[in-house]
């Protein structure tokens, strides 16, 4: 089975399944240039394997062997006889979405998050994690937690020019003539007014007795 048949246009190939050969003639017999080429293409030859995998590593762990792979392609491992769907991994979240959908990517955000922190020695409460995984995954889709995803896309303008270029937020803000109102934390933090939330949402007024 050749995967990738761009390199070798320049040859004819000739398949014997019986024996598992596969041959390659050159079209044009008297050009030893051909002949060259084909040396360093053949090694490149995939003759059986999974796509967007490059190598696999065998460990035996608790009395039974895991395969660890560089790459991922889960919806193609998925059709190997023998694999354990129920127990096949990846760190790929947005394949995950694809592929399970994004209640499943939510449920890969959170254990990758935790046992990212957990191999720093970090303890954090799961549902710091699973708000932030809620926040990603609230729309339908995985989304990114910078300017370009969750960050960039909030209403108000002083937030998102807390994050990151702040200047050209503020350029757009004033080209498109946003107001900001001061409702989030952030916003208010920054232009030194109590926020609007707990306390700070409560007005006291002193009755005098008449």
């Amino acid at each position: 089975k050749i995967r990738e048949k761009r390199h070798y246009r320049d040859f004819d190939h000739d398949i014997d399944e019986a024996n598992a050969v596969i041959i390659f003639l050159p079209k044009d017999r008297g050009s030893y240039q051909n002949l060259f080429q084909l040396k360093e293409h053949v090694r490149n030859v995939i003759v059986q394997g999974i796509d967007d995998i490059e190598r696999v590593v065998v460990r035996k762990e608790s009395g039974e062997y895991i395969l660890y792979t560089e790459g991922s392609n889960l919806k193609d491992v998925f059709a190997v006889r023998g694999v354990d769907t129920s127990r096949t991994r990846t760190n790929n979240i947005n394949e995950i979405s694809q592929v399970l959908g994004v209640e499943a990517a939510r449920n890969a955000i959170i254990h990758e998050a935790l046992a990212t922190l957990g191999e720093q020695g970090i303890m954090v409460d799961v549902r710091h994690i699973m708000l932030v995984a809620d926040m990603m995954c609230m729309e339908g889709e995985v989304k990114q937690i910078g300017r370009h995803g969750i960050a960039g896309e909030k209403e108000s303008v002083l937030s998102r020019a807390a994050f990151e270029v702040t200047v050209n937020h503020l350029l757009d803000a004033a080209i498109a003539h946003e107001a900001d109102i001061l409702c989030g934390v952030t916003e208010n933090v920054i232009v030194g007014q109590p926020i609007q939330l707990g306390t700070g949402d409560v007005k006291l007024v002193v009755r005098h007795n008449q």
